[in-house]
């Protein structure tokens, strides 16, 4: 079988369950794990990715008014590369080629066209439901079994480490609110609540299955959360805290009990959150690391400062 994946988690997906030989192709943003990198890229971004929150918006937005994608496909080397079945997805028209656009494309294939798997999960079930299925289209079904199970496995060692599979009698849970994007600032859903709930904390202003939406600084104020973690959609670590200097000057920003008590996170949401993929695992970890540091040290999981960092950290 040969596979071209224009969808990072379904690359993750696919490697994770043992299939990277089966690869031949891959989108721009299919950046892990390490070993795809040197597959032929398939797709450009219409826009600069490593500007700032606004600047990325502001694009965005112009070219949707100009009717575009927000991606270009290299049809001519996707035709040549002879594909069997070509993964993407029907979630996010900004996160990744959509699945329409590539229908249309395929109306023109000579021959019998590809097959198309199409991914979009809302919640951390589906993700996994939709990371099974994906393992019986690539003929890997086994290996996609042992693998979620292997995960779930280390998932609830953490939780009783942390006593979270007990029932916690009078104890309330920290408040948390999931910054996806910081101009404007939105907050994160579709899996996110989930993944929050899992790592000990109560997620608030989302719902799991719900998408992300853009909030006011009052509604973020009115809430004020116990736990603040940035995030933001495609940004690592350092891109994030170049943006933290002019967040920090804001009123709203310094009156938030999260801020004033040192309990702000920056986080990688490039590569755990954003992502329906297998390092979603990962993600649980550093959010608990987060939410229980009396209980659960960065030392103990191994976190690296590329991967989360306090505020203070991120700012110095």
């Amino acid at each position: 079988m040969r596979i071209i994946s224009l969808l990072p988690a379904a690359t993750e997906w696919v490697c994770a369950f043992g299939g990277r030989e089966a690869l031949v192709g891959r989108s721009h943003v299919c950046d892990y794990p390490p070993e795809v990198v040197d597959l032929p890229v398939l797709t450009r971004p219409r826009v600069d990715a490593q500007g700032t929150s606004a600047e990325i918006d502001r694009q965005v937005r112009a070219v949707w008014e100009e009717g575009k994608s927000l991606y270009e496909i290299d049809w001519a080397q996707l035709h040549a590369l002879q594909p069997d079945l070509i993964l993407t997805q029907a979630q996010c028209p900004v996160c990744a080629v959509s699945a329409s656009e590539l229908e249309a494309g395929l109306a023109d294939w000579p021959g019998s066209p590809p097959r198309l798997f199409t991914m979009a999960p809302q919640t951390l079930k589906q993700v996994l439901d939709s990371a099974l299925a994906l393992g019986r289209a690539i003929g890997r079904t086994q290996e996609a079994m042992s693998y979620l199970a292997r995960a779930e496995k280390r998932l609830r060692q953490l939780r009783d480490f942390l006593g979270l599979r007990r029932r916690m009698e009078g104890v309330p849970l920290p408040r948390v609110v999931c910054i996806e994007w910081l101009d404007p600032l939105i907050v994160a859903g579709h899996w996110m609540p989930d993944v929050v709930e899992l790592a000990g904390g109560q997620p608030v202003l989302t719902e799991s299955g719900h998408p992300s939406r853009t909030i006011s600084w009052a509604e973020l104020q009115e809430v004020d959360p116990d736990v603040l973690l940035l995030m933001p959609c495609g940004f690592s670590v350092a891109q994030t805290a170049r943006e933290l200097a002019a967040l920090s000057q804001r009123p709203e920003w310094q009156a938030l009990r999260a801020v004033q008590e040192g309990r702000v996170f920056v986080l990688d949401g490039h590569a755990y959150f954003n992502r329906p993929g297998p390092r979603l695992y990962r993600s649980i970890e550093l959010v608990a690391v987060c939410l229980h540091p009396d209980r659960l040290s960065p030392e103990l999981l191994d976190v690296q400062p590329w991967e989360l960092q306090t505020l203070e950290a991120a700012l110095a």
